[in-house]
């Protein structure tokens, strides 16, 4: 290759990268300015509204504001799009809180988040999609698997909530109870009725980016079947990870079945080794999950393992229907949650 083949090469990368950063910043500028636009247009509409102080009203100045917009503008203002502008100003009432995210959530980011039931899930999942940079249609997928009611923090009094989401908010701060859930859902496995822990195994390997798309962002691959010699004796981990925001390595031991308490002594085997040999001086204490086709909550409760660097979380093979994931979790929540008052009146 000729100097002037190298040097063009070399000029050309400088060129496309400046491009790129500028169709990159002029996009998050269109992004905030009709973010915005359509926030402004709310709290307009709103306050119309209550000063006349009618439903009916509303509804009138909505039609009729949607027929004149439409005839100025053209598409894009229907009544529909109006009401999403009113919605956004009741969920977001404060524009600080809006100029904060609109950075990293696009207005069809805003309009998914907007819907959802209360105000912890809204900040839930505005702050991990801020975190963890998810596109519309990943949002759309975390919330119809209802991760904020898979993670552990959903299982906290809701003062505890709010404190780690606002830990979050202003500090970045990503604690375990965060990254952690129950149950993982792992249907793209495509696994048959019957299998083995080896097949299971094999099978997270082979869907290993959608495995730690299901783990969530942060996680990276360290080792299959990891070997750990002690007492001259081999013992073998069946997936090793490690989540660079936490600074930890995360051991995951797979089990068919349900959970039994014998699991918690090997697990802290294994993490306990991990932090003699494989931590690094910066690294906090390894966390240890065991994934089970079944959880037995009183042995769990008895083992106290809320209290320790092990967590046991269920694996779902197939999607289960909306209805009775959201019974299963919300029965998962009310015992968890029941648990916490008992321990604290002790």
């Amino acid at each position: 290759m000729t100097n002037l083949e190298i040097n063009s090469k070399q000029l050309f990368s400088e060129i496309k990268k400046l491009i790129e950063e500028s169709r990159s910043v002029v996009a998050q500028t269109i992004n905030s300015t009709l973010t915005a636009t359509y926030w402004n247009i709310g709290k307009k509409i709103n306050d119309e509204i209550l000063q006349n102080e009618r439903a009916e009203y509303g509804k009138q100045i909505v039609a009729s504001l949607s027929r004149q917009l439409s005839m100025e503008f053209g598409k894009g203002w229907s009544e529909k799009q109006l009401r999403h502008c009113l919605y956004f100003v009741e969920t977001f009432p404060e524009f600080e809180i809006v100029s904060t995210l609109w950075r990293q959530l696009s207005w069809s980011h805003f309009k998914e988040i907007i819907y959802l039931k209360t105000e912890l899930e809204r900040e839930f999942y505005s702050q991990m999609c801020r975190i963890e940079n998810w596109s519309v249609r990943t949002l759309r997928k975390k919330i119809d698997s209802m991760l904020f009611e898979r993670t552990a923090i959903s299982k906290k009094p809701e003062e505890l909530i709010k404190l780690e989401l606002k830990q979050l908010k202003e500090k970045n701060k990503l604690t375990p109870d965060l990254v952690f859930r129950d149950p993982y859902v792992l249907d793209f496995l495509n696994l048959k009725d019957t299998y083995l822990e080896k097949d299971l195994e094999s099978a997270i390997i082979h869907e290993l980016e959608k495995f730690i798309l299901e783990l969530g962002v942060g996680f990276t691959f360290v080792a299959r079947q990891k070997r750990m010699i002690i007492d001259e004796k081999d013992f073998y981990l069946d997936l090793l990870f490690y989540h660079r925001k936490l600074k930890r390595l995360v051991a995951i031991d797979l089990k068919i079945g349900e959970f039994k308490a014998e699991y918690k002594g090997k697990m802290e085997l294994y993490l306990r080794w991990l932090e003699k040999f494989d931590t690094e001086p910066d690294e906090k204490q390894p966390v240890g999950i065991i994934l089970c086709t079944e959880g037995n909550r009183e042995q769990i409760e008895l083992l106290q393992l809320d209290k320790t660097n092990i967590k046991v979380a269920e694996f779902i093979t197939k999607v289960l229907p909306r209805k009775l994931l959201a019974e299963k979790l919300h029965f998962a929540v009310e015992m968890a949650k029941n648990q916490l008052d008992k321990n604290s009146n002790i």
